[in-house]
């Protein structure tokens, strides 16, 4: 079984945090039916690093570079605690 820990949404792209994987959905095209689903299991994760948001910069970032796969960056909305999903990355990964 895989437990949902948090989800959150963007303007159109979701990010689902469980407690395997990071899945990140991408909304494409013009009506938005078209859909990419990424699978990022923590345990390929290398590093990681997040930025809050600031003043001017209205989101926060999260940045995962993954073994095979390079860099991904994900994009939050300024509420959201990013501070908060690295401890939780880090949780899963240290």
């Amino acid at each position: 079984m895989e437990a949902i820990i948090s989800a959150f949404k963007g303007i159109r792209d979701w990010v689902v945090f469980t407690d395997k994987r990071v899945i990140a959905v991408n909304v494409q095209g013009m009506t938005g039916k078209k859909r990419d689903f990424t699978s990022l299991p923590y345990s390929h994760i290398q590093a990681y690093s997040v930025e809050t948001a600031g003043r001017f910069d209205l989101d926060a970032e999260l940045e995962m570079w993954f073994s095979g796969l390079g860099k991904v960056k994900l994009e939050f909305a300024s509420g959201v605690d990013i501070r908060a999903i690295g401890q939780f990355i880090a949780g899963r990964i240290l």
